[in-house]
């Protein structure tokens, strides 16, 4: 066996809660008893609390809570882990407590001089992330619920148009976090079709007692996608968007989720965008203005007269 199955057989061996002796483990992997002992000083290495007693009834065992501790993860691997957590936690993650109970774990099972260096990583890391928000955690826990259990809720939601928020019945399958916001993927029971929801649209949510069953290979990010940037059909006219301007603010646009979308070519003097024609004109402007003079339209010349409108809108607001 290779060494990393023969640690694994010792753990599972020592798993078993009575204690083994390095001669016992020597015979049963059929390897050197030197052997045993590096491995031995290895899993202690990397944070397995093993036991070590001398004498004539010595041995080797676990703590009795290594049963539920991480296994063979190095100092690397946990500091990915608590990093990903933080990030999770910034970005809106719902599960908090979940979360602070895993990565306590983490801490827990870790040796002095882990705990040492996991410590160092730390501190030359860290994330802010945004202002606080009414907390939509219990919203979130209920649909994830309805997701597992397969069966339909019942919430009280309002668009961004509405006055008043709108008793609504869905089947939910599935939940997005994207650009800072929560959503869940269900189907409308009311309008007969699959829609994407604003969690944070969402004042009221319940369970029901009706059930339902998500179809077969369906993918929520997918829909949601799709939702965003539909296929095109034939009687769209795509043209091409040639941009220049500043390295930097040339990256940012080829970043953008809606232009990164449409690119078609990168060289360091300019960017070539293929977008539909009446979609340009529709959002592209309020994604240039932004940038003022760092970046420049060169095609097609509908697309400047569409910012010279938008800018004259602005003078027009703003002259009282």
């Amino acid at each position: 066996m290779s060494k990393l199955d023969n640690m694994l057989a010792i753990l599972w061996m020592l798993n078993s809660g009575r204690k083994i002796t390095a001669q016992e483990l020597s015979e049963k992997l059929e390897i050197n008893i030197r052997t045993v002992y590096r491995y031995i000083d290895a899993l202690c290495a990397s944070g397995v609390p093993i036991i070590s007693d001398t004498g004539h009834h010595g041995g080797y065992t676990l703590l009795n809570q290594f049963i539920k501790s991480p296994l063979l993860l190095d100092v690397e691997e946990k500091t990915t882990l608590l990093h990903a957590a933080v990030f999770a936690k910034e970005a809106g993650y719902f599960l908090e407590e979940s979360l602070n109970s895993a990565t306590s774990k983490l801490r827990m099972h870790s040796n002095p001089e882990q705990e040492n260096m996991i410590k160092q990583h730390f501190e030359g890391v860290e994330v802010i992330g945004s202002p606080g928000e009414p907390t939509i955690e219990p919203i979130l826990r209920t649909l994830e619920q309805g997701i597992l259990n397969e069966s339909s809720v019942e919430m009280d939601y309002q668009t961004n148009h509405e006055a008043q928020s709108k008793r609504r019945t869905v089947d939910p399958y599935g939940m997005i976090y994207w650009n800072r916001n929560w959503y869940v993927i269900a189907f409308c029971q009311f309008r007969n079709e699959i829609r994407s929801f604003r969690v944070d649209r969402i004042n009221h949510v319940n369970q029901t007692e009706l059930t339902f069953k998500r179809p077969a290979l369906f993918s929520a990010s997918t829909f949601f996608r799709n939702s965003l940037l539909p296929e095109a059909d034939d009687s769209q006219t795509f043209i091409p968007l040639l941009l220049t301007g500043k390295s930097s603010t040339l990256d940012g646009l080829c970043r953008h989720w809606y232009m990164r979308q449409h690119l078609q070519e990168r060289t360091p003097e300019r960017a070539v965008f293929l977008i539909d024609k009446e979609k340009m004109h529709k959002y592209v402007p309020s994604l240039l203005l932004p940038y003022g003079r760092s970046v420049q339209v060169l095609e097609p010349t509908s697309l400047k007269h569409k910012l010279v409108e938008a800018l004259y809108d602005l003078i027009d607001h703003y002259q009282v």
